[in-house]
């Protein structure tokens, strides 16, 4: 959580003049939730905004306060807010009930969905999240190949379980965090990828890795990003030593195109772990891939093969409404140009926002592959013109292991003062539902918000 706001601070002022329902909702919150929050990404200083109803690129808080919104469900809602296929489809499904307790229709055609549009999906596994997703997916791994450890990339996040905590959004020097077991941050071999000549080097040198898993599009939805050909090499070279190569498409699956950053890329994986999207922003997730390594999940190929089935289970897999949303959701994703609509209007918007910087003097940066947009507060006061920026010269120390809180959580309260919520990276989600209109806003806003930080200090070099 970010430190505290300057108490005079302009911004912070202005927000709290338009917010003073949150303000009220919070003070309540606090006295029955950890940090008045049920997220630690919702954590903000002095208090979280309270969204009564969204709609499209929209959403409105408790106050009636309009925001152009880039948080899009934590990146899940490529359609927008209340879209009528979704909100068609599940009211639809909650009038059929909501838990069977069975097999039903809605999850079979969910799975052929997702078999059709992602290239490594031979087979699906449902789950409730992206953390079951890849919790299952190590468990696979490590069943498939009988060996025991995991190797992962600081800073990419792949969920809270205790397996992939370490090293994703702290403790990026190996150590390990609080209330896990040392035994298990063991398991895994952490390595960055700014150098792809180590990653294969350290790949080549072990017989004992099951698996490798990794964010397709950077750490954190690109916030540092990989460096060019990491994904083909690290491809190449799990293939020929026998491990399983993991995506975590969670945030990138029918984002970075219909069949993902895989499709996008033309690096195909053995599985692939799926969220947010996959069920249009309701809770489900998915984990998919290769048909050898699934039948590890089936009772009759394990019985024929004298092996030990892996289990699952998992109350609210396939869940009926979730799996209605998914339905609704992956059906327009498959026959309409959501994906390189949403590209479209995100690349419109860091040009503009390059701009800004460029036309305010600000020493920042703006970068973001396909529908997501980030922005670099330059903690550090480097000497950085926004016109040529390359966040790959920075690599991950100087994009996000030096990164300050405290800036990001002031540009997005100054955002929210001005009608945009961005996410806490600092950043956004673009969808498909976002148009000029919002463009400008945004850009109006980021304008207003950078001049506010100037005149307070905020802004170095």
């Amino acid at each position: 959580m970010a430190t505290l706001l300057q108490t005079n601070s302009h911004l912070e002022t202005e927000y709290r003049a338009r917010t003073p329902g949150s303000a009220r909702l919070y003070a309540e919150a606090a006295r029955v939730l950890p940090s008045g929050v049920t997220h630690d990404s919702r954590a903000l200083n002095p208090y979280p905004v309270y969204v009564a109803r969204a709609k499209g690129p929209r959403k409105w808080d408790v106050d009636g306060n309009e925001y152009v919104d880039y948080y899009g469900g934590h990146g899940s809602l490529l359609l927008g807010h209340a879209h009528p296929s979704m909100v068609e489809a599940v009211t639809r499904q909650i009038e059929l009930g909501t838990h069977y307790g069975s097999s039903h229709d809605a999850e079979l055609r969910w799975a052929q969905l997702i078999n059709r549009l992602v290239p490594s999906a031979e087979r699906v596994r449902f789950t409730a999240s992206g953390t079951e997703a890849t919790h299952l997916a190590i468990r696979l791994a490590r069943a498939f190949t009988g060996k025991p450890k995991i190797l992962r990339f600081t800073g990419h996040f792949h969920g809270w379980h205790d397996q992939v905590a370490a090293g994703a959004t702290s403790h990026f020097d190996g150590s390990t965090p609080i209330g896990i077991l040392p035994a298990l941050v063991d398991q895994a071999i952490m390595l960055p990828t700014d150098d792809v000549d180590r990653v294969v080097a350290a790949i080549e040198a072990r017989d004992d890795i099951a698996a490798a898993i990794v964010e397709p599009s950077g750490a954190s939805w690109g916030t540092v990003p990989l460096p060019p050909d990491f994904l083909r090499r690290v491809r190449e070279v799990t293939a020929r030593r026998g491990i399983v190569l993991i995506f975590d498409e969670v945030i990138t699956g029918f984002r970075w195109s219909r069949g993902g950053a895989q499709a996008h890329f033309g690096v195909i994986p053995d599985m692939t772990t799926l969220a947010k999207i996959v069920a249009g922003g309701l809770p489900g997730g998915a984990l998919a891939g290769r048909r050898e390594i699934f039948d590890q999940l089936d009772f009759a190929a394990m019985k024929a093969a004298k092996r030990e089935k892996v289990q699952h289970q998992g109350t609210y897999n396939a869940n009926p409404i979730c799996a209605a949303a998914g339905v609704a959701m992956l059906s327009i994703i498959e026959r309409e140009d959501v994906c390189e609509q949403a590209c479209r209007t995100a690349e419109t918007l860091r040009d503009g926002m390059r701009r800004v910087l460029i036309e305010e003097g600000v020493p920042w940066g703006i970068y973001g592959d396909r529908s997501a947009f980030l922005v670099f507060v330059n903690p550090a006061g480097l000497a950085i013109d926004p016109a040529t920026f390359d966040p790959l010269a920075l690599g991950f120390k100087g994009l996000k292991g030096t990164r300050d809180p405290n800036i990001a959580a002031r540009l997005r309260v100054a955002m929210l003062a001005n009608g945009v919520d961005i996410m806490g990276a600092p950043g956004g989600m673009v969808s498909a539902t976002h148009g000029p209109e919002d463009v400008a806003r945004t850009l109006d806003a980021f304008r207003i918000a950078v001049k506010w930080m100037k005149a307070e200090g905020d802004i170095r070099g």
